[in-house]
C-alpha cells in the first residue's frame, strides 16, 4: 500500500497535530511506534483518525512516546498530498 509518512518524533500527551491535505479526501491515521510498524506491514494495528473530507485534520495525541501520522487513499483513487506539523500551544 502506498501512504505518506509523517514522523512527528517525541511528542507529549495533549500535544495538538494539524494536518493539511491537498487533493483527495483520505485517511488520516495518528499511530504509536509499535502501530505505525504493524501498519507498514499490513498488520492489524490501532489508531487515531479516520476519513477525512476536509483540511486541516487537528488530532489530540494520547500519551506521551514517539508518533507518526499516515495519510493513504484506502484503496481508493485520486491524489493526495499532506503536511503534518506540531503547533506550540499557543498557534492550535
Amino acid at each position: 500500500m502506498q501512504f505518506i509518512h509523517h514522523d512527528l518524533g517525541y511528542q507529549p500527551a495533549g500535544a495538538v497535530v494539524v494536518v493539511t491535505l491537498s487533493g483527495t479526501e483520505a485517511n488520516v491515521q495518528l499511530l504509536d511506534e509499535t502501530n505505525f510498524r504493524s501498519y507498514e506491514r499490513g498488520d492489524t494495528h490501532h489508531y487515531y483518525g479516520g476519513h477525512f473530507r476536509q483540511s486541516p485534520v487537528r488530532l489530540t495525541i494520547p500519551s506521551n512516546g514517539h508518533w507518526h501520522v499516515a495519510v493513504d487513499l484506502g484503496g481508493f483513487g485520486g491524489q493526495v498530498n499532506s503536511s503534518a506539523r506540531v503547533p506550540s500551544p499557543s498557534k492550535v
